[in-house]
């Protein structure tokens, strides 16, 4: 049976704050172990006043040591704004502390606006060097030698699995190059994604990491009693896109009745192309869509992300997205 995973980006809802955001995460976190969810990755994002994850390492610390199975990581580390040692020390001291369960997705985009990205010093030199600073990540990573003048401590000769993660065709290649594992950010950025898995299933070379591709696809799924609840909880997303591309990034919103009313035509189509891999909808709705959507592009693993205003109702709609998975068929 395929593995899903969790994709969370700690938010922050109106009326709430970052305490609150932590403390949700964590809760989601101890459920998705529950459920058996394989994964709970956190994204690295700066600047966003509705996302609570800019200090991933540090969150990813918090989750991980409230609770004991689930694999927890980044999805990802945006490499390019730090340095790859300090990278290789944050998740070699993370995977010091809690064995077997720590994953180190990076990307390359430096997730956030171009101020921010000025204000992070480093983005703008690092992202043409993301091949070789992945490849000097991965160093750190290898048993340190006798003699070497920089080993990460702790980092070197941890078992860290390093993941590639992207939008375009350039991080695919390079993952299949590196024989890296890949995940696909089609939650958000669908377009490219049969051209990308498409490289990356074809130019695969194996490595001592990686034996045979493994490609992980992302997916918004909002799913609840009914097909017009789970359309309605959906609308807290489709508002937070708006905003984000009208210039107005906030605090995550609550749902509205009427989402025809809050966009433009050009936005709709915009926002749709965007969320175009999104399973919404009630249980039968729901249990199809996965399966279709599986069925269609094969992924190795799915990461599953909600972005319901609601805590309760988002819990209650991973714990669905489970139930639809023990139906799929295979």
């Amino acid at each position: 049976m395929i593995p899903f995973s969790i994709l969370d980006l700690a938010p922050i809802t109106e009326g709430s704050d970052a305490s609150a955001a932590f403390a949700n995460t964590l809760d989601l976190a101890r459920l998705g172990e529950q459920l058996g969810y394989r994964r709970y990755w956190l994204a690295e994002h700066h600047n966003m006043p509705g996302i609570a994850s800019a200090a991933t390492a540090v969150l990813i610390g918090h989750v991980a040591g409230g609770t004991s199975t689930i694999r927890v990581g980044a999805g990802g580390v945006m490499l390019p704004n730090h340095a790859p040692l300090q990278v290789a020390e944050q998740f070699g001291t993370l995977a010091a502390l809690y064995p077997g369960r720590i994953d180190l997705g990076l990307g390359r985009a430096p997730g956030t606006d171009q101020a921010t990205m000025r204000a992070l010093r480093r983005y703008a030199d690092g992202a043409e060097a993301f091949p070789d600073d992945v490849l000097e990540l991965l160093h750190y990573f290898e048993p340190a030698r006798p003699g070497q003048a920089v080993r990460a401590v702790p980092g070197a000769g941890l078992d860290v699995p390093v993941w590639l993660l992207g939008s375009s065709l350039f991080s695919a290649r390079l993952a299949a190059a590196l024989g890296l594992p890949f995940a696909f950010a089609s939650h958000f950025a669908p377009d490219a994604m049969d051209s990308a898995l498409s490289i990356y299933r074809s130019e695969f070379r194996p490595s001592p990491r990686l034996a045979q591709p493994y490609a992980m696809l992302g997916i918004n799924v909002v799913a609840a009693d009914t097909d017009a609840e789970a359309r309605r909880l959906f609308t807290t997303q489709q508002q937070s896109f708006i905003n984000l591309r009208r210039g107005q990034p906030g605090l995550v919103p609550p749902p509205i009745d009427d989402i025809e009313a809050y966009w433009t035509p050009t936005e709709k189509l915009g926002v749709e192309r965007a969320l175009a891999c999104a399973v919404v909808g009630g249980p039968a709705t729901v249990r199809q869509g996965l399966a279709d959507f599986i069925a269609r592009h094969q992924p190795d693993e799915l990461l599953l992300t909600a972005n319901i205003f609601d805590h309760a109702l988002r819990r209650r709609s991973f714990e669905r997205a489970m139930q639809a998975r023990a139906q799929l068929p295979g």
